[in-house]
């Protein structure tokens, strides 16, 4: 097996590493944030199962840890499970938020692209709503 291209894609969040954890691991929250994942999410047989534009997904989040691993996998409809790397380090007092991003077999620039794209966009969304709750937790 070949070495998988990857994008790693990062956003800057001025409130502390372990707030934006708390809020990220929950995933509950992924709807308010992750529009590229997540319209809605609950919980069905113990497993958080969110609609998604592939349709529902499965979403499987790291265990709880002191590092800051965000890690999720995401099974698809057609039971492809895709591997999400994730992580939030203290910067300063704030954080940084990183998310790799790898090209799937069979997936062209274009779709690469959109994937990157709706990253970017979720993770924007994530700091602003982050950052606009002030020192308040979202």
């Amino acid at each position: 097996m070949a070495t998988l291209e990857a994008r790693h894609i990062g956003v800057s969040i001025d409130r502390p590493a372990a707030d934006v954890y708390a809020f990220v691991s929950d995933p509950a929250n992924l709807p308010r944030w992750a529009k590229g994942l997540s319209g809605s999410i609950a919980q069905v047989d113990g497993e958080w199962v969110a609609d998604s534009p592939m349709g529902k997904v499965k979403v499987r989040f790291a265990p709880p840890n002191p590092f800051g691993v965000l890690d999720h996998d995401v099974v698809l409809p057609d039971g492809v499970t895709v591997r999400n790397p994730m992580r939030v380090v203290a910067s300063g007092a704030g954080s940084e938020l990183s998310f790799t991003l790898f090209r799937r077999a069979g997936m062209s620039d274009a779709e690469l692209a959109a994937d990157a794209a709706a990253v970017e966009r979720d993770l924007r969304e994530l700091k602003r709503l982050l950052e606009g709750a002030g020192s308040s937790s979202p």
